[in-house]
Protein backbone atom coordinates (compact mmCIF):
# COMPACT_ATOMS: atom_id res chain seq x y z
CA UNK A 1 0.00 0.00 0.00
CA UNK A 2 2.86 2.17 0.62
CA UNK A 3 6.89 2.60 0.90
CA UNK A 4 7.26 4.76 3.10
CA UNK A 5 5.90 5.97 6.65
CA UNK A 6 7.00 9.31 8.30
CA UNK A 7 7.73 9.28 11.77
CA UNK A 8 7.57 11.66 14.14
CA UNK A 9 10.36 12.37 16.68
CA UNK A 10 10.71 14.24 19.87
CA UNK A 11 7.82 16.13 21.68
CA UNK A 12 8.39 19.58 19.96
CA UNK A 13 6.04 21.27 18.10
CA UNK A 14 8.02 22.13 15.50
CA UNK A 15 9.80 19.20 15.08
CA UNK A 16 9.47 17.52 11.11
CA UNK A 17 8.67 14.09 10.17
CA UNK A 18 11.52 11.39 9.34
CA UNK A 19 10.89 9.16 6.39
CA UNK A 20 11.29 5.52 7.41
CA UNK A 21 12.08 2.82 4.36
CA UNK A 22 9.32 -0.13 4.63
CA UNK A 23 10.37 -2.90 2.62
CA UNK A 24 6.73 -5.31 2.52
CA UNK A 25 4.22 -3.44 0.37
CA UNK A 26 2.01 -4.37 3.87
CA UNK A 27 2.24 -2.47 6.73
CA UNK A 28 3.21 -4.68 9.65
CA UNK A 29 0.63 -3.41 12.78
CA UNK A 30 0.91 -4.76 16.26
CA UNK A 31 -1.16 -4.42 19.61
CA UNK A 32 -0.96 -4.84 22.99
CA UNK A 33 -2.97 -4.20 25.90
CA UNK A 34 -1.71 -3.00 29.65
CA UNK A 35 -3.91 -1.60 32.14
CA UNK A 36 -6.83 -1.01 30.28
CA UNK A 37 -10.31 -2.49 29.86
CA UNK A 38 -9.76 -2.92 25.94
CA UNK A 39 -12.51 -0.49 24.82
CA UNK A 40 -10.09 1.17 22.62
CA UNK A 41 -9.76 -2.02 20.40
CA UNK A 42 -12.96 -2.15 19.88
CA UNK A 43 -13.41 1.04 18.71
CA UNK A 44 -11.96 -0.94 15.54
CA UNK A 45 -14.90 -2.73 14.69
CA UNK A 46 -17.25 -0.22 15.15
CA UNK A 47 -16.35 1.55 12.25
CA UNK A 48 -16.03 -2.18 10.33
CA UNK A 49 -17.31 -1.16 6.80
CA UNK A 50 -14.47 1.94 6.63
CA UNK A 51 -11.87 -0.02 8.17
CA UNK A 52 -11.99 -3.55 6.51
CA UNK A 53 -10.70 -2.35 3.60
CA UNK A 54 -7.37 -1.23 5.57
CA UNK A 55 -7.21 -3.95 7.97
CA UNK A 56 -7.27 -6.13 4.80
CA UNK A 57 -4.32 -4.57 3.52
CA UNK A 58 -2.25 -4.37 6.15
CA UNK A 59 -0.66 -6.98 8.20
CA UNK A 60 -1.10 -7.61 11.75
CA UNK A 61 1.34 -9.36 13.27
CA UNK A 62 1.45 -9.05 17.34
CA UNK A 63 -1.44 -8.76 19.66
CA UNK A 64 -2.68 -11.09 22.52
CA UNK A 65 -6.09 -10.98 21.76
CA UNK A 66 -5.48 -11.45 18.20
CA UNK A 67 -2.43 -13.41 17.40
CA UNK A 68 -1.30 -16.15 19.57
CA UNK A 69 2.51 -15.55 19.71
CA UNK A 70 5.24 -15.24 22.18
CA UNK A 71 7.81 -13.63 20.27
CA UNK A 72 7.72 -9.29 19.37
CA UNK A 73 7.80 -8.94 15.64
CA UNK A 74 9.25 -6.25 14.02
CA UNK A 75 6.35 -3.91 12.88
CA UNK A 76 6.18 -0.77 11.40
CA UNK A 77 3.00 0.72 13.88
CA UNK A 78 2.45 -0.65 17.22
CA UNK A 79 -0.87 0.78 19.21
CA UNK A 80 -0.37 0.21 23.34
CA UNK A 81 -3.66 0.00 25.18
CA UNK A 82 -3.80 1.26 28.93
CA UNK A 83 -1.49 2.73 31.67
CA UNK A 84 1.47 1.09 32.69
CA UNK A 85 1.28 -0.63 36.20
CA UNK A 86 4.80 -0.30 37.98
CA UNK A 87 4.53 -2.89 40.02
CA UNK A 88 4.75 -4.78 36.73
CA UNK A 89 8.22 -6.40 35.63
CA UNK A 90 6.52 -8.47 32.84
CA UNK A 91 4.79 -5.99 31.16
CA UNK A 92 6.89 -3.04 31.35
CA UNK A 93 9.57 -5.42 29.90
CA UNK A 94 7.25 -6.51 26.73
CA UNK A 95 6.43 -2.32 26.25
CA UNK A 96 10.17 -2.25 25.97
CA UNK A 97 10.58 -5.02 23.38
CA UNK A 98 7.70 -3.55 21.57
CA UNK A 99 8.98 -0.16 21.58
CA UNK A 100 11.97 -1.78 20.18
CA UNK A 101 10.64 -3.35 17.49
CA UNK A 102 8.15 -0.84 16.35
CA UNK A 103 8.99 1.98 13.85
CA UNK A 104 6.10 3.96 15.18
CA UNK A 105 4.45 3.43 18.51
CA UNK A 106 1.14 5.23 19.33
CA UNK A 107 -0.23 5.64 22.27
CA UNK A 108 -4.16 4.42 22.25
CA UNK A 109 -6.82 6.20 24.42
CA UNK A 110 -6.86 8.15 27.60
CA UNK A 111 -4.91 5.61 30.05
CA UNK A 112 -1.94 5.01 27.97
CA UNK A 113 -2.03 9.21 27.00
CA UNK A 114 -1.91 10.67 30.35
CA UNK A 115 -2.76 7.71 32.58
CA UNK A 116 -6.63 7.92 33.06
CA UNK A 117 -8.48 6.75 36.03
CA UNK A 118 -5.67 4.06 37.09
CA UNK A 119 -3.58 7.57 38.00
CA UNK A 120 -6.18 7.64 41.18
CA UNK A 121 -4.66 4.34 42.61
CA UNK A 122 -2.53 4.48 45.59
CA UNK A 123 1.42 3.66 44.89
CA UNK A 124 3.60 1.75 46.43
CA UNK A 125 1.90 -0.59 48.79
CA UNK A 126 2.32 -3.68 47.23
CA UNK A 127 1.00 -6.71 47.24
CA UNK A 128 -2.69 -5.10 47.26
CA UNK A 129 -3.43 -4.88 44.18
CA UNK A 130 -5.94 -1.55 44.25
CA UNK A 131 -2.72 0.11 45.74
CA UNK A 132 -0.30 -0.42 42.55
CA UNK A 133 1.02 2.46 40.45
CA UNK A 134 0.25 3.43 37.14
CA UNK A 135 1.87 5.90 34.67
CA UNK A 136 1.24 6.95 31.08
CA UNK A 137 3.55 5.32 28.40
CA UNK A 138 5.35 8.22 27.88
CA UNK A 139 7.08 8.50 31.46
CA UNK A 140 8.56 5.12 30.23
CA UNK A 141 9.17 5.02 26.81
CA UNK A 142 9.38 7.14 23.65
CA UNK A 143 5.92 7.32 21.84
CA UNK A 144 5.16 8.81 18.65
CA UNK A 145 1.60 9.91 18.52
CA UNK A 146 -1.18 9.80 21.48
CA UNK A 147 -5.11 9.33 20.50
CA UNK A 148 -6.89 10.47 23.42
CA UNK A 149 -10.42 9.27 24.52
CA UNK A 150 -12.29 6.91 26.65
CA UNK A 151 -12.91 5.46 24.43
CA UNK A 152 -11.08 6.64 21.32
CA UNK A 153 -14.07 7.17 18.69
CA UNK A 154 -14.39 4.86 15.83
CA UNK A 155 -14.11 7.90 13.16
CA UNK A 156 -10.91 9.23 14.60
CA UNK A 157 -8.90 5.45 14.65
CA UNK A 158 -9.86 5.10 10.53
CA UNK A 159 -8.30 8.58 10.20
CA UNK A 160 -5.61 7.96 11.65
CA UNK A 161 -4.58 5.00 9.86
CA UNK A 162 -5.16 6.68 7.14
CA UNK A 163 -3.38 9.67 7.52
CA UNK A 164 -0.43 7.41 8.50
CA UNK A 165 -1.04 5.59 5.22
CA UNK A 166 -1.15 9.19 2.99
CA UNK A 167 1.67 10.41 4.94
CA UNK A 168 -0.40 13.29 5.98
CA UNK A 169 1.79 14.82 8.69
CA UNK A 170 -0.14 17.90 9.17
CA UNK A 171 -3.27 15.76 10.41
CA UNK A 172 -0.91 13.86 12.47
CA UNK A 173 1.12 16.98 13.96
CA UNK A 174 -1.66 17.36 16.93
CA UNK A 175 -1.10 13.74 17.89
CA UNK A 176 2.38 14.55 18.54
CA UNK A 177 1.84 17.53 20.49
CA UNK A 178 -1.10 15.27 22.77
CA UNK A 179 2.31 13.30 23.93
CA UNK A 180 3.71 15.95 25.80
CA UNK A 181 0.79 16.75 27.76
CA UNK A 182 -0.10 13.92 30.33
CA UNK A 183 -1.62 16.07 33.11
CA UNK A 184 -4.86 16.41 31.64
CA UNK A 185 -8.61 16.73 33.83
CA UNK A 186 -11.14 19.46 34.90
CA UNK A 187 -9.07 20.13 37.36
CA UNK A 188 -6.81 21.87 34.90
CA UNK A 189 -9.70 23.28 32.88
CA UNK A 190 -10.57 25.04 35.92
CA UNK A 191 -6.77 25.95 36.86
CA UNK A 192 -5.51 26.90 33.08
CA UNK A 193 -8.37 27.99 31.05
CA UNK A 194 -11.28 28.95 33.86
CA UNK A 195 -8.95 30.76 36.04
CA UNK A 196 -6.95 32.86 33.48
CA UNK A 197 -10.02 34.09 31.98
CA UNK A 198 -9.40 32.52 29.12
CA UNK A 199 -12.78 30.18 28.57
CA UNK A 200 -14.67 31.42 25.97
CA UNK A 201 -18.16 29.47 27.20
CA UNK A 202 -18.19 27.85 23.61
CA UNK A 203 -19.33 23.52 26.14
CA UNK A 204 -16.74 21.81 24.27
CA UNK A 205 -15.45 20.73 27.30
CA UNK A 206 -19.12 19.38 28.49
CA UNK A 207 -19.67 17.59 25.22
CA UNK A 208 -16.67 15.78 25.37
CA UNK A 209 -17.06 14.71 29.00
CA UNK A 210 -17.99 10.47 28.90
CA UNK A 211 -18.80 10.66 32.87
CA UNK A 212 -21.37 14.34 33.13
CA UNK A 213 -18.13 15.81 35.48
CA UNK A 214 -18.27 18.80 33.29
CA UNK A 215 -21.83 20.98 33.21
CA UNK A 216 -22.63 24.49 31.77
CA UNK A 217 -23.38 26.71 34.55
CA UNK A 218 -24.48 30.48 33.79
CA UNK A 219 -22.54 30.14 30.67
CA UNK A 220 -19.10 28.97 32.40
CA UNK A 221 -18.19 24.76 32.69
CA UNK A 222 -18.41 23.40 36.26
CA UNK A 223 -16.56 20.55 37.21
CA UNK A 224 -17.52 17.89 39.51
CA UNK A 225 -14.33 16.08 40.73
CA UNK A 226 -16.05 12.68 42.53
CA UNK A 227 -17.63 11.70 38.75
CA UNK A 228 -13.92 12.62 36.76
CA UNK A 229 -11.92 9.62 35.44
CA UNK A 230 -9.32 12.11 34.06
CA UNK A 231 -9.49 11.11 30.78
CA UNK A 232 -8.29 14.23 29.65
CA UNK A 233 -11.09 15.14 26.68
CA UNK A 234 -12.27 17.93 28.10
CA UNK A 235 -9.27 19.23 27.58
CA UNK A 236 -8.33 18.13 24.39
CA UNK A 237 -11.92 18.83 23.31
CA UNK A 238 -11.41 22.94 24.40
CA UNK A 239 -10.23 25.33 21.57
CA UNK A 240 -8.54 27.46 24.47
CA UNK A 241 -5.90 24.86 25.55
CA UNK A 242 -4.40 24.22 22.74
CA UNK A 243 -3.81 28.00 21.83
CA UNK A 244 -0.05 29.61 22.29
CA UNK A 245 -0.41 31.37 25.57
CA UNK A 246 1.78 34.33 24.81
CA UNK A 247 -0.10 35.29 21.92
CA UNK A 248 -3.57 35.21 23.79
CA UNK A 249 -1.79 37.26 26.21
CA UNK A 250 -1.22 39.83 23.20
CA UNK A 251 -4.38 39.45 21.74
CA UNK A 252 -6.64 39.61 25.07
CA UNK A 253 -3.85 42.26 27.16
CA UNK A 254 -3.70 39.64 30.08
Amino acid sequence: MFNKLKKMVNKENNEEYKEIDVESETAKIGYLNLSGCNGDLLSLTEDYDNLVKIITESNIVYGTPIISTKEVPDMDIAFVEGSVCLEDDYSINELKEVRKKSKILIALGSCATNGGFTRFAKGGQTPQTKHESFVPLSQIIKVDLAIPGCPVSPEMMTNIITAIYSHDKEYLKVLQKFVAKTDTSGLIIQEEIMNATLCIGCGMCTMACPTKSMTMINGRPSFNFNRCVKCGSCYFHCPRSWWPKEQIRKDTGL
